[in-house]
């Protein structure tokens, strides 16, 4: 396997906060990209998750580590005149800008497209809104609760009949959006070598939802027929339901009209595919309760364990539902890299979640902690060129606050 990093020399100005955009600056670093991360004087909030409920609680910042692996950190105060000249050269330098501003305070701070492209145009502005660049809502702040999940439609849907909507995995719709954001980027580079010019990009946390929720949406397109919601006791189809084996562990079972026959062979019910309550569609459709009622007693009698084989034998498609204390013992996490080592850390943060894509032949970078806050000021402000007397100005004034030496776990 090759130690060449496919975004080698790929120059990276994270602008974002919280987890989308940083997440797919997060993607680009894997593959070797060199990235700056760019924060207030005061820190990205991110900083502070591991301590914010509902957010797991924990001594180490592992959300921080999460979005910002690999990055070297700055921090910059926007609002200062004397920032100005600094955002210049980070844009002259970079080859990617990710931006989540909302686009008000973008035009006040003059990060807009138009305003940053004449530094560099070959740049590619990769942009995360909430709603959308256009339409009434396009300023209105976002989270992945609100936009990608509630108002996409998927928060309606997820849950079971006669149960309120539910509140989502934190993070789950800015992860998914970041693969659509890095996408977008890869994509906007690809043209860029064949024609030579920048370009912006976009993409946002409903657009993302919409397209997780894209089945069901286009269903509503076309003015289709919805069944209720599920109701494990009554579903549209008991074949495709949630049970529990004896050992108390749930799982989802997915058996297709072609393994039927097998499934109910291997699990000892033949008999039901001949059962007049349940072998016509009309009387399947009255009697779908006690179907589930007996398939519950049938899983509820073995463990997951025994089912395991039981299903794996006939190649039907199921799956535990596993707890993150459970998922993180799942051998097929670190055999496929889903799971990989972090460096300096510190605590018990020893390992962290790889990137979802891999390309045979190429090896990531190996995975290292985040950047402590203002870490890497003066190396970055020398690398872009600033001498020792403008470094000191730009300390003087504000911009660059003077960053308090941390140790290299600490970043909050």
């Amino acid at each position: 396997m090759t130690s060449d990093n496919i975004f080698s020399g790929l120059k990276v100005v994270d602008l974002a906060s919280f987890i989308a955009g940083p997440s797919a600056a997060v993607i680009l670093s894997d593959f070797g990209a060199d990235v700056i991360k760019v924060e207030p004087p005061s820190g990205d909030l991110w900083r502070k998750a591991h301590k914010m409920p509902p957010q797991p609680q924990a001594s180490d910042a592992y959300p921080w580590h999460l979005a910002n692996r690999n990055k070297r950190g700055i921090t910059l105060d926007l609002k200062s005149p004397s920032a100005r000249p600094v955002v210049e050269r980070l844009v002259k330098w970079a080859d990617v800008l990710i931006l989540n501003t909302p686009h008000p305070a973008r035009k006040r701070l003059k990060l807009e497209y138009d305003d940053v492209a004449q530094w560099n145009p070959r740049l590619i502005y990769a942009d995360l809104t909430g709603f959308g660049e256009k339409g009434p809502d396009a300023d209105l702040p976002g989270f992945d609760l609100t936009a990608y999940w509630a108002r996409s439609g998927l928060l309606s849907m997820t849950r079971d009949a006669g149960a309120p909507p539910t509140w989502p995995v934190t993070g789950s719709g800015d992860h998914a959006t970041a693969v659509g954001l890095y996408s977008a980027i890869v994509t906007a580079l690809y043209r860029r070598e064949r024609t030579g010019k920048g370009a912006y990009v976009t993409t946002s946390l409903l657009a993302e939802g919409v397209w997780s929720a894209s089945v069901s949406i286009q269903a509503a397109l076309c003015e289709a027929h919805f069944f209720d919601l599920h109701d494990r006791k009554s579903p549209a189809n008991a074949a495709m339901n949630v049970y529990r084996a004896s050992d108390g562990t749930w799982f989802v079972l997915v058996v297709t009209s072609d393994k039927l026959a097998a499934v109910v062979n291997a699990i000892g019910r033949p008999d039901l595919l001949s059962d007049p309550r349940f072998s016509d569609p009309a009387k399947l459709s009255q009697n779908r309760p006690q179907l589930v009622a007996i398939l519950d007693e049938l899983f509820g009698s073995q463990p997951m364990a025994y089912w395991y084989e039981v299903f794996n034998g006939v190649h039907v498609t199921f799956g535990a539902v596993r707890t993150p204390q459970e998922v993180i013992k799942d051998p097929q996490l670190s055999l496929n890299d889903i799971v990989v080592p972090l460096e300096g850390a510190g605590g018990k943060m020893t390992s962290t979640i790889n990137s979802p894509m891999h390309v045979h032949g190429v090896r990531k970078v190996p995975a290292k902690r985040a950047p402590g806050l203002g870490e890497h000021n003066e190396v970055v402000l020398k690398d872009l060129g600033f001498s020792k007397t403008e470094i000191d100005d730009l300390y003087a004034s504000g911009a660059i606050p003077k960053a308090t030496v941390r140790a290299a776990a600490s970043v909050g």
